[in-house]
Formats: structure tokens, C-alpha cells, sequence
């Protein structure tokens, strides 16, 4: 009994200088990380990690449901599209034609209200906000120096460094997109309670306006940009510029690393469902135009739908650029797999969420579930 007592007290005294060694080291973020993903059985965020963080509301306004297609429903998944929605955990599958729901599914439990997360599908709304800060005359221009609003990038090279770079993912910081590591500033910045800290504390380490390089900082970076030109949280301004403007029809959470400094993680993190999130593809459909209003300026639509660098023709601001069997799509894109697909010219919108998607390729490079949602969604039209 005596040996048990110590070993136990030798594991509490362990215990309590791990804890210690990671505030030492400010890698106290570690623990809310094992406690909020890692405890849960995951190894990574998952679909409705939000529960197990602080958020804040979004509240819609007047609701504009979906119409649905004269041919709603009328056909099912391609064996294809079954297997691949089982395979990798689909838990909404939708195609909206001509601005009305075609056909719409959900598994696993989820239904058409149920929020999941958004991951980096966030990262588009940023940038559309960026847009309509610059349309309210918040913001000059695409041009204006970050260090306008963020006195830490403000020397050297970092001087350099415009708005229009944060969106295009152009800013050439040493942020690190690692998903799975624990140590990366990718996972800080999931578990920090202070994010602002954590971004101004990004070096500057290439000439910013050069190159495209995928980084979830340059997001967050731009979310601060907003809300000090903006004067306004960014949640609030969502509300007002987009979720309400649209029709949503449910409210919505948009995750903080705390309640305390809540900063909203702009990279990632709001909680919605697949019509819901459709609406803003809609949007940029339109070139900005929502009920016959412009809602967000069609030039800058325009551009963000171009790539800025021809080297990364996968990439504008804001959005992913893809082509495929002589379509042109854009889409929100987000970890796991969660999509919103827009091809214009045929005036469609194709979402899909789920719990996971076809073995990754490498950050930024596009992996083979997407052309399937493409292809199959096209063959039961076709049918």
C-alpha cells in the first residue's frame, strides 16, 4: 500500500511539473488541446469541435428559404457519389440550379439545420468583408500598408506588406500551415486564448506581394485589419454586411479564442449549415448583387475570382480557382472537406460538408473528392 501511495504521489508530482513546464514555456495551449480534440478520441479539429469553445452569435434576420427545383429530389446519388459520401463521412450533400434546391441529402444524423464547422470556407467571408469595408470607405484600397493598422509590421520588409496581400495569401510571414502538429502555430492558434499575441509575433521573412503561399495567419491578420478600420467586432459585421442582408435562415456561431479578448478565429470556425453557407457562392454568383441590391461591389467580385499570381492559378482573394473539363469553378474550401462549388455559367452550386476527405495532397493542392462531387453532381443533372 505504502508503494502504491508514492507512485502515486511521484505521477501527481510529474503531473503538476508538466503543467508548469508548459506555462513556462507558454505552451499552455497544449492543455485545451488534449482536452478538447485529443481527449475526444481525434487527432485533428472535427465537424463539431465549436461546442467545446467560445462563440458568438450571429442572429439572422428575415429568413429566404431556398425554393426548391420543379425536379426537387427526382433523382438519387450515383453509385459513385454513395460510396464516396460513405467512404469519407458526408453529412450534406446539395446542388442548387438556377438558384433552387435540385437535390439534397443528409447522413450520419445531421439535417438541414444542423451547424457544423465551417474550418477554412471562414477564410472567404473575411475577404468578402475585407471587400465591403472597402466598399463602405473603411478601407482605402487593396493597397493600403497592413501597418495602417498593425504597428507591429511595420518595419522592413513588413512595411511593404498591403491588404490586398493578406487576402491573396501573399503576406511572406514564417506563419506554418500544420494541421496535425502540435507545436506548429497552426494548432496555437486553434487552442490560444489570445490570438492577437500570437499574430504579431509573426516575422516577416520574404518580401510580401510576390508569391502565393497558403497561410491561415494572413486570414487573421486581416480580420484585425478589419476590425480596427471597422471599429466594429467582426461578428457584428458579418451580421450586418452578409448574414442578415442574405436571408439566412438560421443564426449562426463564429468561434473566439476567448471570452476575454474575444477575437473571432477569422482563418476558420463558423458554425453553419450547407444552404446557409451556399448563399454567399450565391453571392459572388452574382457579381454582388443579392434581391436586385448590390450588396458587395461587383469589381471587386470580379477580381477576387481571378488569380493574382499566374504561377498559382489556384488562387484569388479569397477564393479557390479551379478548372475543370473546360469549366471554370470557384469555391470555399475548408479541412475535412467542407465545399461550397459555384460554376456560373451554368448557374450552379454544389456544397458539400463531412467529417473527412480523400487522402490529402499537400496544402493547397486540390484533392480528388472534389472533382467527384463535380462529376457525379453533373451526371445526375444529365440524367
Amino acid at each position: 500500500m505504502k508503494f502504491i501511495k508514492k507512485r502515486i504521489k511521484i505521477l501527481i508530482a510529474l503531473f503538476a511539473l508538466l503543467i508548469a513546464v508548459l506555462y513556462i514555456t507558454d505552451t499552455d495551449y497544449l492543455i485545451k488541446a488534449v482536452r478538447t480534440i485529443y481527449m475526444q478520441g481525434y487527432t485533428t479539429a472535427f465537424l463539431d469541435d465549436y461546442k467545446k469553445f467560445d462563440n458568438q452569435k450571429i442572429e439572422n434576420g428575415t429568413p429566404q428559404p431556398w425554393p426548391n427545383h420543379k425536379n426537387y429530389n427526382s433523382i438519387t446519388e450515383t453509385e459513385a457519389l454513395q460510396k464516396a459520401n460513405k467512404d469519407w463521412g458526408t453529412i450534406a450533400y446539395v446542388i442548387i440550379k438556377n438558384d433552387s434546391v435540385w437535390f439534397e441529402n443528409y447522413y450520419d444524423g445531421y439535417n438541414k439545420d444542423s451547424k457544423t464547422n465551417s474550418f477554412s470556407m471562414a477564410k472567404s467571408y473575411v475577404s468578402g468583408l475585407m471587400g465591403k469595408a472597402i466598399m463602405d470607405g473603411y478601407i482605402k484600397s487593396l493597397e493600403q500598408p497592413v501597418c495602417d493598422f498593425l504597428p507591429a509590421f511595420c518595419d522592413g520588409e513588413a512595411a511593404k506588406m498591403t491588404i490586398g496581400d493578406l487576402s491573396s495569401m501573399a503576406s511572406g510571414t514564417n506563419w506554418d500551415e500544420a494541421y496535425y502538429s502540435p507545436l506548429s502555430i497552426t494548432t496555437r492558434a486553434y487552442f490560444d486564448d489570445d490570438l492577437a499575441k500570437v499574430m504579431n509575433g509573426l516575422k516577416v521573412v520574404t518580401e510580401p506581394g510576390k508569391a502565393f503561399k497558403y497561410a491561415s495567419g494572413d486570414t487573421q491578420m486581416l480580420a484585425m485589419v478589419i476590425e480596427k478600420a471597422t471599429g466594429k467586432k467582426l461578428y457584428n459585421y458579418l451580421t450586418e454586411s452578409f448574414w442578415k442582408p442574405l436571408g439566412s435562415e438560421n443564426e449562426t456561431l463564429w468561434q473566439v479564442d476567448s471570452e476575454a479578448h474575444d477575437l473571432v478565429k477569422a482563418y476558420c470556425c463558423i458554425a453553419s449549415n450547407a444552404k446557409d453557407f451556399a448563399r454567399f457562392g450565391k453571392l459572388y454568383k452574382d457579381h454582388g448583387k443579392w434581391n436586385g441590391k448590390q450588396v458587395l461591389d461587383s469589381a471587386f467580385v470580379a477580381k477576387s475570382l481571378k488569380p493574382r499570381f499566374p504561377e498559382s492559378p489556384e488562387y484569388g482573394y479569397g477564393l479557390w480557382l479551379k478548372n475543370q473539363k473546360g469549366k471554370d469553378f470557384f469555391m470555399m474550401r475548408g479541412h475535412l472537406g467542407q465545399y461550397v462549388i459555384v460554376q456560373p455559367e451554368d448557374n450552379i452550386i454544389i456544397v458539400r460538408l463531412g467529417h473527412q476527405k480523400s487522402p490529402d495532397a499537400g496544402v493547397g493542392v486540390f484533392t480528388d473528392d472534389i472533382s467527384l462531387y463535380i462529376e457525379e453532381a453533373y451526371k445526375m443533372m444529365n440524367n
